[in-house]
């Protein structure tokens, strides 16, 4: 409405038409805001098998080299995702239950091996003895024990709901350890090498935290960032966590966690849902999205019967939110940063540049997605699978700009960003609030490819800095198909793509000494669900993004979330 009064007031100033001309030739040149239409797919192949229980493979398997892989290149590609989706009877809902499967290439003098182990939970050991399933997970609840009396069965809804240890996102590093992390409070260390577990840590030992995401940031001093959630009696607060880079003692997790700052949640009992964040060097930004948590509906799922992803809700009636956070002295600053609602579950990244904090997020504009990934949604075929893809949302790179020193009085309808690269603008409204719209960080080519997620960057280098590439997966399937890399500046794209193969989020691993943002090589475990071809391990040069090897192997494997390269 004030963009056309103000057109309105322009339209009226008869003197002004080559001004006003000026604007609207830079308003249709402009990315931002601009609809993204992502065109139907029909005959899309079946994925269930990617989606399917398999054994592990704890025995080292040696990989066949097709190609090579450079010499330089040393170390052990970790991945986590589930791998099991089934105890007895029982089986689970969505996609993310499944138990966490382990999975490790390592690569050493241009040779290949591969092993995986199931990670050894309480969750998956219960459910082993008890070969059905007892610890509820996001989309799954447990249910009473059969064996039980029908009174007995009836009261166990009013026991409390325990909280699942299957950590199956990501591996984290604090003070140089390897932890496998999901969004509750539970983490496992590991043995990297050995893949076996070694230790259970509750991050509500340490902070009044009731869990953390599987996405933290790191200081090149090793400070570790993240952000988790704490429910009490004054309403939801969401909190900034610092670990320090160092132990002091041998047997240290992650003593001397602190809560940096906390932030009111807009809604007591309704906060919202958030995967991760964004960091520059100096300050850290917190998304507050309109995919909402319904607390009471969480605390009386096990009464109602209903799962934990029951409690969440996409509510467009609400904007979207950007907090900024001075990660120093844990002060929240005054900014009241909004803009049209989304959704976004990966940050790409973030930097300072001219007083304002440019954050790249990976974003959608309906927050539906989550029951999408139903595992029978997933193990479609033929048209319902069509149907299921075509109703999903797609993801897409954005800039928005938040300048961080906007002075009482700035002027109000005037775009506050000084940024001249950018079409992302930040306009102060009446009530003092600063409207942000996004800019496209990409070409039309990325609608054809089915958007783009998983978002990896050179991270030892230029995370927290401007930056001019990032790496993904398109996704013209309900999984990655293919793999892209973005150049943000000249807004351009190159493509990795097999047809009948499901490539994972792409690991950049820079040469060692390289200057150059992209010089080094992308790693990419690529599975298919067609039985007669091996799944492999892909390297990529990713300056050029040609193959330079894959490293087969002949052992089922399920589609996973996330990963991370460890130098030998």
């Amino acid at each position: 409405m004030e963009k056309q009064a103000c057109l309105w007031e322009i339209g009226k100033i008869v003197c002004a038409f080559d001004f006003l001309f000026t604007v609207l030739k830079k308003y249709m040149e402009n990315t931002h805001q601009k609809k993204v239409i992502v065109s139907k797919r029909e005959g899309l192949p079946c994925i269930a098998p990617l989606l399917t229980t398999v054994e592990e493979t704890p025995q080292i398997v040696a990989a066949r080299v097709r190609g090579h892989f450079p010499d330089w290149l040393n170390g052990y590609l970790l991945r986590i995702g589930p791998g099991k989706f089934e105890f007895g009877k029982d089986k689970y809902n969505h996609w993310f239950d499944g138990m966490a499967l382990l999975h490790q290439f390592k690569i050493e003098k241009g040779t290949v091996t591969y092993r995986s182990k199931f990670l050894q939970s309480d969750t998956y050991k219960a459910n082993s003895v008890h070969d059905r399933i007892v610890i509820s997970e996001f989309g799954t609840l447990a249910l009473p024990d059969p064996c039980k009396s029908i009174f007995e069965r009836f009261m166990s809804k009013f026991e409390q709901l325990a909280m699942t240890d299957n950590t199956n996102v990501n591996y984290v590093r604090y003070k140089g350890d390897y932890y496998i992390s999901t969004e509750t409070n539970f983490m496992n260390k590991v043995d990297i090498e050995t893949l076996e577990k070694t230790e259970k840590v509750d991050w509500s030992k340490f902070i009044a935290v009731n869990g953390a995401t599987a996405h933290p940031h790191y200081d090149p001093d090793g400070t570790a960032y993240n952000m988790g959630n704490s429910y009490g009696p004054h309403g939801s607060c969401y909190n900034v966590i610092r670990v320090p880079p160092e132990k002091v003692d041998l047997g240290e997790t992650i003593h001397g966690a602190q809560v940096v700052c906390s932030i009111a949640s807009a809604e007591k009992m309704k906060p919202s849902y958030y995967h991760s964040f964004g960091m520059t060097r100096n300050y850290i930004i917190f998304i507050e999205q309109p995919l909402k948590m319904n607390l009471w509906r969480i605390v009386t799922s096990k009464i109602r019967g209903k799962a934990f992803s029951d409690a969440i809700s996409w509510e467009p009636q609400y904007n979207t939110r950007f907090h900024v956070v001075d990660k120093h002295t844990g002060q929240l600053l005054p900014g009241m940063y909004y803009s049209k609602p989304f959704v976004t579950f990966h940050q790409i990244n973030a930097f300072e540049d001219q007083g304002c904090v440019v954050i790249d997020l990976c974003c959608q504009d309906n927050g539906e997605n989550l029951e999408i990934y139903q595992l029978q949604n997933l193990r479609k075929a033929g048209e319902g699978l069509d149907q299921v893809y075509n109703s999903a949302a797609k993801s897409f790179p954005r800039r928005f700009v938040l300048p961080l020193h906007v002075s009482l009085d700035a002027p109000e309808g005037k775009n506050l960003s000084p940024l001249s690269y950018s079409s992302a603008s930040a306009v102060k409204q009446a009530d003092g609030k600063i409207w942000c719209s996004y800019e496209n960080l990409h070409p039309e080519d990325l609608e054809e490819q089915g958007g783009v997620e998983f978002p990896q960057i050179n991270y030892g280098q230029f995370s927290g800095k401007k930056y001019h590439f990032f790496y993904g997966c398109g996704f013209r399937h309900l999984v990655g198909d293919s793999l892209i890399k973005v150049d943000v500046v000249n807004k351009t794209l190159k493509v990795w793509r097999e047809d009948g193969f499901y490539p994972s989020e792409p690991v950049f691993v820079p040469v060692p000494g390289a200057n150059e943002e992209d010089g080094g090589v992308i790693l990419s475990v690529v599975i298919t669900p067609n039985q007669n071809e091996s799944n492999f391990l892909l390297v990529l040069d990713a300056k050029n993004f040609e193959e330079l090897g894959r490293a087969e192997v002949p052992v089922q494997m399920p589609y996973g979330f996330h990963g991370t390269f460890v130098n030998i």
